[in-house]
């Protein structure tokens, strides 16, 4: 941008984008009129992150560190990113899960600089007026959600805001996406949340959920004024609650570039645990069985995607959907129970009524017991010690978020197995030894996907995502994987390497939508170096 389109003076201090705080040179100062609103000896942006290290960790909570964060990202971006992404091991848990959860509850208390673009039902028949507010034009990637099912929190209304502006920050710390093409979007149709609903200070609207016909059309609303307003756009959907989550997903999917996290990308990063667990159990995906412990979308999303993965290995859709089983809070899916919804029936098989989920787990003999449950400590000692006496290696997988929620802990899978569960966990777990033996727990991450995903999507202009770019991004992770990652028990690439990682899987990705036909580009000579190029780096840019 040429120094004259710069705002100047306390605006430009005020702009998170070209502000630079106490970095801006003499001549700089000088030139856009802000010469004494600063100390007057410059620092660079080494020593802003020393420093902003310093204010970290002289705070007691990662909840405190997560308001600093987010306040030097409303007042400075570039600082904020290169913080991040100097020790992603360290923040990642801090700008979003487990931390992020604790935010999403306390949002409406604690609520800074705004951030994101709120669309409330009562502003239906104008949401292309609102969007046209948003003051980038050149909007690639939306992250939205209605706030009804964050995490394992459920309900937690415009709060719920707390997980787009997350999930984008990954994306750009952890897949290079410019942070200037990223909007995250709340949409507010009430909250039947009854604390939320009697605080004074909750600041979305007071009103039961909108459900049925008035909910759909909003929705539809938005998606199409998205595609009038930022016709390059990607829609992800985020914490959406079961009713509705597949059923936007299933009907867009097709016909625009979105996809759903909870859905797809969980699905995406299980699969890539589960390639990679292969080299430590042996044989193929199809020697396996798995028996899921919950039954809602991110177990659906997940069963299918490995469904889609049996098929490619040879088996047909009726093989492979055999291997694939689901136990809930009413027992197993079988045919004759009454309560399943739609996109559960294809994974409802016959089998006399299971007592338990230990009983499940007897009858069925899983190789992998895969918790998306949301409710802690469910994949208790007998359960882990029947996976263990049944399997040579288990594959035990407790997905369910935020921490409080996991169905078991690292610890209590590795010691009630002695030592020989195949593991992953959707929140993070610090290494432990036992009995001798290092441990280093992977994390089954949906960072390890959507930012990948995001950065091919960018890089190619993609026009629709289909299933198998997730198999893909599955296998591309996956390949990541070294052995020394293996003997330390972890089957995902460390998190310090998430940005290597990421833009390694974009390319794979890329590769595969170019082959496809879904690129609004021409493919490039180079394409990993092509997507390196385009990666976002936190640097100051020259303003003169």
């Amino acid at each position: 941008m040429n120094s004259y389109q710069l705002p100047t003076g306390s605006t430009l201090l005020h702009n998170p984008r070209y502000n630079k705080g106490t970095a801006f040179t003499e001549e700089e100062r000088r030139l856009f009129h802000i010469e004494g609103l600063l100390p007057p000896v410059p620092l660079d942006l080494q020593r802003q992150i020393a420093r902003t290290f310093i204010q970290l960790d002289d705070l007691a909570t990662d909840f405190q560190r997560y308001r600093l964060l987010n306040e030097i990202r409303a007042r400075n971006e570039t600082l904020f990113y290169a913080v991040v992404m100097s020790d992603p091991e360290r923040f990642l848990p801090i700008i979003y899960t487990p931390t992020v959860g604790e935010a999403c509850q306390k949002f409406n208390h604690f609520i800074g600089s705004p951030m994101g673009l709120y669309l409330p039902i009562s502003a239906k028949g104008r949401v292309r007026d609102l969007l046209s507010n948003w003051p980038e034009k050149d909007v690639r990637f939306i992250v939205v959600t209605d706030g009804e099912r964050i995490l394992g929190l459920g309900d937690q209304g415009t709060g719920g805001m707390g997980i787009p502006l997350g999930k984008l920050a990954l994306y750009t710390a952890c897949g290079g996406v410019p942070p200037q093409t990223t909007l995250p979007i709340l949409i507010d149709v009430g909250t039947n949340n009854l604390e939320l609903l009697h605080d004074p200070l909750y600041t979305g609207l007071k009103q039961p959920r909108v459900r049925g016909q008035e909910y759909d059309d909003f929705i539809d609303e938005f998606v199409q004024a998205v595609q009038e307003i930022f016709p390059l756009c990607c829609i992800q959907w985020e914490d959406f609650a079961n009713m509705h989550a597949e059923p936007i997903l299933r009907r867009w999917q097709h016909r625009v570039c979105t996809f759903n996290d909870d859905m797809q990308g969980t699905a995406a990063v299980t699969l890539a645990g589960l390639y990679a667990a292969l080299r430590i159990t042996g044989g193929s995906l199809k020697d396996h069985k798995f028996l899921f412990l919950g039954a809602g979308s991110a177990a659906a999303g997940i069963a299918e995607l490995i469904t889609l993965a049996l098929q490619e290995e040879g088996l047909s859709a009726e093989d492979a959907l055999q291997k694939v089983w689901m136990y809930d809070a009413s027992g197993l899916l079988t045919p004759e129970r009454k309560d399943l919804a739609p996109f559960q029936r294809r994974f409802a098989h016959p089998h006399h009524p299971a007592q338990s989920f230990l009983e499940a787990i007897q009858d069925l003999q899983p190789t992998a017991i895969i918790g998306v449950s949301t409710v802690p400590k469910l994949f208790n000692q007998d359960v882990i010690r029947l996976m263990a006496r049944i399997n040579k290696r288990p594959i035990i997988f407790p997905l369910s978020n935020p921490t409080s929620r996991s169905e078991c802990s690292a610890e209590e899978a590795y010691r009630w197995s002695d030592g020989r569960a195949v593991f992953a966990s959707g929140s993070p777990f610090a290494p432990i030894e036992i009995d001798c033996q290092r441990f280093a727990p992977g994390q089954s991450n949906n960072v390890y996907i959507f930012p990948a995903l995001a950065m091919a999507i960018y890089a190619t202009g993609c026009r629709l995502i289909p299933e198998e770019l997730f198999i893909t991004a599955a296998k591309a992770v996956a390949n990541q994987v070294t052995q020394e990652d293996l003997d330390l028990g972890r089957i995902y690439p460390p998190i310090k390497k998430i940005y290597d990682v990421s833009l390694q899987a974009a390319a794979a990705i890329a590769e595969h939508i170019f082959r496809l036909g879904l690129a609004r580009t021409a493919p490039p000579d180079d394409l990993l170096a092509t997507i390196q190029s385009l990666a976002y780096k936190p640097c100051y840019p020259s303003l003169m």
